[in-house]
């Protein structure tokens, strides 16, 4: 008996599980002592648990899992140190976020290499599927999307997409370090070569930097859904841009020699190559964006951007062509001749402006009438078929 109490003692009672088990009321757990579950060499004390299963509710609202004593007691056989504390753990984890990647760095840079493998070739198995197993493609598709797939497999290996949606850490810390060779092949093509006497030594600084980056992703950033920080996001997504940019430049430079070696062989012109071909594959990308936009109701930035992807293009692209061809040059002067379709589609941009402002301001009164994109669309049909008839003739 107690006499404090009153009450009768009883000495062989197990010890509270609230010690050990994460519970509703959120009481402290006890790492160590006698009854601390980092107690001694991993072993759990005997008198920690019964061997009735106890029910566990984890931390997150959205999951629930019960979890019984003989299920997080320690094994020899795992290898395990630090008690039953790393078993509820490890459990914890699988149960709120699920198998693979846990959603935070990796503990240490083992696991760190092992889990970025096992997220790039996850990736690239999922690809291979939607291409071979898709059976919504048809089959002239899926065999130009199997030519492709080693060409989308490089381009993701060399351009950090952090983003989400995009987001995997194992592809992102593989592109910061792959991206510098890729960016050495670019520049070849522009008489740049960084592998020369001169330039080895700053590519092998840049390569560096490039694979420390990419390691430090891999180790501190988080793993399978989750997402990087806004401040190590930014610089990489600005970096991944770069390297998009020197693609787009690429395959643009590519094309635009298959154009003109078509126009060669089939003897067109290369400004009507430039009026249909050349335009319509240019402007696809932004023809999609803008299309899918207005769909959605944004109405305002597929305007925007109908006004400012040209803009950048005419101001930016002939600025840096221009710049270029002067420092390859070396001459001051470049003749332009201003050509019949050129001149034709200044008047039918001119044309359009104001049919825009006719129908947006004095007969919409601020909003633009369906009934203008038929308006439009006649306008780029008289334009091509002008242009077209004034180059032959």
């Amino acid at each position: 008996p107690d006499g404090s109490t009153g009450l009768d003692a009883q000495p062989n009672a197990p010890a509270p599980r609230s010690s050990h088990f994460v519970t509703p009321t959120d009481e402290p757990i006890v790492l160590h002592g006698q009854h601390g579950i980092l107690h001694g060499d991993g072993q759990v004390p005997p008198s920690s648990f019964d061997s009735t299963p106890a029910p566990t509710q984890t931390a997150s609202s959205n999951t629930r899992s019960s979890v019984s004593s003989r299920e997080i007691r320690w094994n020899p056989e795992d290898g395990a140190t630090g008690g039953a504390y790393t078993l509820v753990e490890d459990h914890i984890d699988q149960v709120c976020i699920g198998e693979g990647s846990v959603g935070v760095a990796a503990p240490t840079w083992k696991a760190a290499w092992d889990d970025g493998k096992q997220e790039v070739k996850a990736s690239i198995e999922n690809l291979w599927e939607d291409i071979a197993f898709n059976g919504d493609l048809k089959l002239y598709e899926k065999v130009l999307l199997l030519c492709e797939f080693p060409f989308t497999l490089f381009r993701k290996a060399s351009i950090p997409i952090p983003c989400e949606g995009y987001y995997n850490r194992g592809f992102i810390a593989l592109s910061m370090a792959l991206s510098p060779l890729w960016f050495a092949f670019y520049l070849l093509g522009h008489e740049i070569n960084l592998f020369s006497k001169s330039l080895i030594l700053y590519f092998m600084i840049y390569w560096a930097i490039a694979i420390v980056i990419g390691a430090s992703i891999l180790r501190l950033a988080p793993g399978g859904e989750g997402n990087m920080s806004m401040v190590a996001a930014a610089p990489v997504a600005l970096y991944g841009f770069v390297m998009a940019a020197t693609w787009i430049d690429y395959i643009a430079d590519h094309l635009v020699s298959l154009l003109d070696f078509i126009g060669i062989v089939l003897h067109i012109p290369g400004t009507i190559m430039g009026l249909t071909v050349l335009a319509w594959g240019n402007s696809m990308g932004d023809l999609s964006a803008n299309m899918t936009m207005a769909r959605k109701g944004l109405g305002n930035m597929a305007m925007t951007a109908c006004f400012a992807g040209p803009v950048f293009n005419i101001l930016m692209g002939l600025g840096l062509g221009f710049s270029s061809l002067e420092a390859q040059t070396h001459k001051q002067d470049a003749a332009v001749s201003l050509s019949a379709p050129i001149v034709t589609g200044f008047i039918f941009v001119l044309i359009n402006c104001g049919a825009i402002l006719v129908t947006g301001t004095m007969v919409g009164k601020g909003r633009i009438e369906p009934y203008y994109g038929y308006i439009a669309l006649a306008l780029y049909t008289i334009y091509v078929v002008t242009s077209i008839t004034l180059e032959l003739t």
